[in-house]
């Protein structure tokens, strides 16, 4: 398993549309693409001083599947124009982790 973590900052008046618009729009989106391998989507969010950071943790099966999702230069972030209206900043690169181990409690 793969874990794809990205990282966008708003300002404090745009959290709650940023929000709104990944539930409602683009993790759809994502999910509609019918990647194979795609395991979903995590959303963290943290006030941080003047403005609300934003984590989002994507599940793939594979190094092949996130290719399959980003394409060949798969660390290169994908941000919607919509969400770049919203962003003060964001990472221009999705860093990716193999799980080594899951424990459920």
């Amino acid at each position: 398993m793969i874990s794809r973590i990205w990282h966008g900052w708003t300002k404090i008046e745009n959290a709650d549309i940023y929000e709104h618009l990944l539930t409602t729009d683009i993790f759809p989106a994502i999910a509609s693409k019918n990647v194979s391998g795609y395991r979903g989507i995590q959303l963290l969010r943290r006030p941080l001083g003047n403005e609300v950071e934003f984590i989002t943790i994507m599940q793939f099966d594979s190094l092949e599947a996130v290719k399959q999702f980003a394409g060949e230069d798969y660390e290169k972030s994908y941000v919607p124009d919509k969400a770049r209206k919203v962003l003060s900043r964001h990472d221009e690169r999705s860093q990716h982790y193999e799980i080594k181990e899951r424990i459920r409690y």
